[in-house]
């Protein structure tokens, strides 16, 4: 009985491998591959490329390149004059004569610049208090809303008590609630708060306190800590670190986006905020700049107004300048750490 021994068939190569492997151009070998490994390579950027409305063949035609080029200058230009054109416009009319504003307004400085116009906004009628009563406002909402947010997001992300979803619900329920529904409440809570005895109107404490009250900074900073790994949270409970060592030691330095997001948004808030420091500030002297600017309107001439407006404008783009890339980065609330 004879047997027969089958052959077996020889491995499936795909014609791409073979082609790469195949030694190309005059030297061959090694530098004929990084050749074709770079074509590939191009080859398939150029098809991830062309997935726009533009493909990449149309683009390199010159007539397509140049009219592309155009639409974009053009919409850049746009952005331009729609972003920056009231405040360089402000900026202009602060140090124009009042004359010089209402005649050419679009002029740029016709007569001169009259440097006077800050000086008298921030001694003569006295912008330097409102100022100083904006820093007080917004450096104390800032703290407040920092203070609950991380410890509300900290005690429902990572403490997880038994009734937080049920918390959580109700945090998310109160932003549904328009902000004017809450006015006549939260004003009697300040003029009659519990436990206190005494009103809290014409004090700081009257914007201080609701500002702290943001569910939409709770809910951001929760978020963003549901993506902290959890690994790290339970290798320090296994070191005998409590909540307030965790929060403190832990969380919070690994934090410092979603902190910086907030605090962004918690400054500017509070820094253009009118209607709640209107009714609750009814002394000048405490008023900030948001409040005492439109009073002061009708009582001094227009160039020292805009000059005022001018000054009061400056810290929030400052502000936005000094930390925008960190709010740009942690907009998107990814993971905390990669990798």
């Amino acid at each position: 009985m004879t047997s027969t021994t089958e052959t077996p068939a020889p491995p499936f190569v795909p014609l791409e491998a073979t082609v790469l492997n195949e030694p190309s151009g005059a030297d061959g070998g090694r530098g004929g591959r990084r050749r074709d490994r770079r074509r590939a390579k191009k080859a398939g950027a150029d098809a991830g490329n062309d997935r726009g409305i533009i493909s990449i063949s149309d683009r390199r035609r010159p007539s397509i390149r140049r009219t592309t080029r155009t639409i974009h200058g053009i919409l850049l230009a746009l952005l331009v004059i729609a972003g920056l054109g009231p405040l360089l416009w402000l900026l202009k009319a602060a140090v124009t004569p009042t004359q010089d504003t209402l005649r050419t307004p679009m002029a740029i400085f016709p007569n001169g610049i009259d440097w006077q116009n800050l000086v008298t906004a921030w001694t003569t009628i006295h912008i330097d208090v409102q100022f100083m009563n904006t820093v007080i406002v917004a450096a104390g909402a800032w703290a407040v809303q920092l203070l609950v947010a991380a410890t509300g997001g900290y005690a429902l992300s990572v403490l997880q008590p038994k009734y937080g979803k049920v918390v959580y619900g109700l945090v998310l329920a109160t932003l549904f609630v328009p902000a004017v529904v809450l006015l006549v409440p939260l004003y009697l809570t300040i003029l009659h708060p519990p436990l206190i005895g005494t009103s809290l109107l014409n004090t700081f404490w009257a914007v201080w306190l609701p500002a702290g009250a943001s569910a939409f900074n709770v809910v951001l900073v929760k978020r963003f800590f549901d993506n902290l790994p959890r690994e790290i949270f339970e290798a320090a409970r296994m070191d005998g670190a409590g909540p307030f060592r965790l929060f403190w030691s832990i969380v919070l330095p690994m934090s410092r986006p979603i902190i910086g997001v907030v605090s962004v948004f918690a400054i500017i808030a509070a820094w253009k905020d009118y209607l709640w420091p209107m009714l609750v500030l009814t002394v000048p002297a405490i008023q900030p700049l948001s409040v005492r600017l439109p009073a002061l309107q009708q009582t001094i001439e227009l160039d020292v107004y805009l000059a005022a407006l001018a000054i009061s404008t400056l810290i929030p783009i400052v502000l936005f300048v000094v930390f925008q890339r960190l709010f740009l980065r942690s907009a998107g609330l990814g993971g905390a750490i990669k990798g």
